[in-house]
């Protein structure tokens, strides 16, 4: 799932992003409208957190473009709290608005609820083989009861290329997310951090059938694999 955050205060858009990555979104940033729209065309998110205030073209042009072709989920951002400024907002067609300041939990329950309401929520499968990956308690458990431990990285690891199921993660991405913008991961640390959660969640690390590698791009956990339907005779 990706969420595009256009907002010009960098520090805040970091947070925001920093919130989201933890729950397993993929984020793509810019910093005025314009930008934004080149984005939201080019990227196709699965949601748009727009700010109100932005350089170039205003956050409400910009939803205003966005809703002449597309019906990507739009939470208005701002300092604004007025109700004419938020009747504005949802008559040119945002799903939500959240006027800051407002707390990273509340954010995020507000994504998660318009996700929901626009048939877009994350995958709710976040079981591996006999794991379950219980995000609440950042914990792994086996079906036995079994508590995997995992350090806070590999944790987010696994999540975040469980909740992107199916989808090969380039090596960047998937090191941005872990270890945020200004992290010091790199291509050598992220080898290590698979290597160390394929010994503690796969039957046989050497032989990996959950995270796979996808040569000279990334890692994926693949989708299970579906049933073909039984045929009948006639």
């Amino acid at each position: 799932m990706r969420v595009l955050v256009v907002d010009d205060d960098l520090q805040l858009a970091s947070l925001i992003a920093f919130a989201l990555r933890r729950e397993g979104y993929q984020v793509l940033h810019a910093a005025n409208g314009e930008s934004a729209l080149a984005l939201w065309e080019a990227e196709q998110p699965d949601l748009v957190l727009l700010d109100i205030n932005l350089p170039r073209l205003d956050g409400y042009e910009v939803l205003r473009r966005i809703r002449a072709v597309g019906a990507t989920p739009v939470i208005m951002l701002t300092v604004r709290g007025e109700e004419d400024d938020m009747v504005r907002g949802l008559d040119l067609g945002a799903d939500d608005y959240i006027a800051k300041p407002f707390s990273p939990k509340n954010l995020l329950a507000r994504v998660r609820a318009v996700l929901r309401r626009s048939g877009r929520q994350p995958p709710a499968d976040l079981t591996l083989g006999d794991l379950t990956v219980d995000v609440d308690r950042q914990e792994v458990r086996r079906a036995d009861g079994t508590v995997v431990r995992l350090t806070p990285l590999e944790f987010r690891l696994l999540h975040y290329l469980l909740v992107n199921r199916g989808q090969v993660l380039p090596a960047e991405l998937i090191i941005e997310h872990v270890w945020g913008y200004e992290g010091d991961g790199d291509r050598t640390l992220l080898k290590q951090l698979i290597r160390r959660v394929r010994l503690k969640i796969e039957p046989d690390p050497a032989h990996p059938r959950y995270i796979e590698t996808v040569p000279g791009v990334g890692y994926t956990i693949a989708k299970p694999a579906q049933a073909m339907p039984e045929a009948h005779s006639g």
